[in-house]
């Protein structure tokens, strides 16, 4: 894209507020893909992502509050995986017809950035497997060189969710996609979670894989010279491990 687009401004707020007296705050850019979620932009959603992208927003508070956003990411990406009808017996004696999840899963995260968001996927799934890529751009061509990787034995099996908070270009999310395929992973069972997307990175990883489901808390602005996501809110590694 050769032009940067504003995201929208609109009013949020509760329904029972006029709207001349809502806040006024930058809600996610939209998609063109049905593959891409993008997280309903609540009060409460924006005022989070508001913090984590301060600049003045201290290391403790930043992993508190991306924290939250990533819970919020992963309960919708659990929303997206197959049930089957169950029905219980309740401690009164009485049936309920319910549901219950369809295959294992298990998560990977493109580390470092992606580890952080391996927490939020074991509150929410018990004693779930992680495995774990290791993918760094190369600061002089922006393209990614794979280093390393360790996948659970059956990941063949599972249900997939990939893990990496920020998708810029789309180089690194393509390429660990690509090491899940050589797996025998079938496109269909994965599940790409991130807090941060650009539209370029939208655009490329969906186009590339448009059976992969993308769940996302934000579509910013664009990309800048550097391909840095933009406004975002830095490096998303160094604000939650080192400073």
């Amino acid at each position: 894209m050769s032009e940067l687009k504003r995201s929208p401004i609109k009013c949020v707020g509760p329904d029972y507020r006029s709207e001349s007296q809502k806040p006024v705050a930058a809600v996610s850019a939209p998609v063109d893909f049905d593959s891409v979620t993008v997280l309903p932009q609540t009060p409460q959603l924006i005022a989070l992502l508001s913090i984590i992208r301060s600049k003045d927003t201290n290391r403790g508070d930043f992993i508190f509050y991306s924290n939250r956003i990533i819970r919020l990411l992963v309960e919708e990406g659990l929303n997206h995986l197959p049930t089957v009808e169950h029905t219980v017996t309740t401690p009164v004696g009485r049936s309920y017809d319910g549901l219950a999840f369809q295959g294992k899963i298990c998560g990977v995260s493109i580390m470092r950035a992606g580890e952080a968001m391996e927490q939020g996927l074991r509150e929410c799934c018990r004693s779930v497997r992680i495995g774990k890529i290791l993918i760094q751009r190369d600061e002089e061509t922006s393209k990614p060189r794979l280093f390393y990787d360790k996948l659970p034995e059956d990941i063949a099996d599972r249900w997939v969710l990939l893990l990496d908070p920020m998708l810029a270009t789309g180089g690194s999310a393509i390429m660990a996609v690509d090491v899940l395929k050589s797996r025998g992973v079938p496109e269909d069972r994965i599940l790409f979670l991130n807090v941060l997307a650009s539209p370029q990175g939208i655009q490329n990883f969906s186009k590339q894989f448009p059976n992969i489901r993308v769940i996302t808390a934000f579509v910013d602005e664009g990309l800048d010279e550097k391909n840095y996501i933009i406004p975002g809110l830095g490096d998303f590694g160094d604000r939650y491990y080192t400073r």
